[in-house]
Formats: structure tokens, C-alpha cells, sequence
């Protein structure tokens, strides 16, 4: 499964570097983090760093294959 997160504001390389199994790209706004997600356990996951770095997810989508 494919999900994108966008998350509020310009992300600096340093915190998008905490995610190395997302691509990043930036949205008027907000950045978009966008990649593979292969289980239920690791978008919860994704989710919680997200969080734990302060960044806030605006909007959360599955993408088509």
C-alpha cells in the first residue's frame, strides 16, 4: 500500500531524513511524505514519529497502486 502524509509547513532535511523510507516533496504549505507502507504496525508507526518530532499531520490518504 502507498500512503502520503502531509504535514504542516516547510520540513528541514534533518527531520525529513528521519524518515528514509518516505520520499519527500514540498507542497505550497506543507510537505508531502509519500511512499510504501507495508503493514498496519508500521503506519502506526510512521504515525508516532511523526508526532514525536513535532510534526503535525494535516491530511493522511492511501494512494492508488
Amino acid at each position: 500500500m502507498r500512503y502520503e502524509f502531509r504535514v504542516t509547513g516547510d520540513v528541514s532535511r534533518l527531520l525529513t531524513e528521519a524518515f528514509p523510507e518516505l520520499e519527500t516533496e514540498p507542497v505550497p504549505r506543507q510537505t508531502s511524505f509519500f511512499g510504501t507502507v507495508t503493514d498496519e504496525a508500521q503506519l502506526f508507526g510512521l504515525l508516532a514519529r511523526f508526532q514525536d518530532l513535532g510534526l503535525r499531520v494535516e491530511e493522511m490518504r492511501r494512494l492508488p497502486e
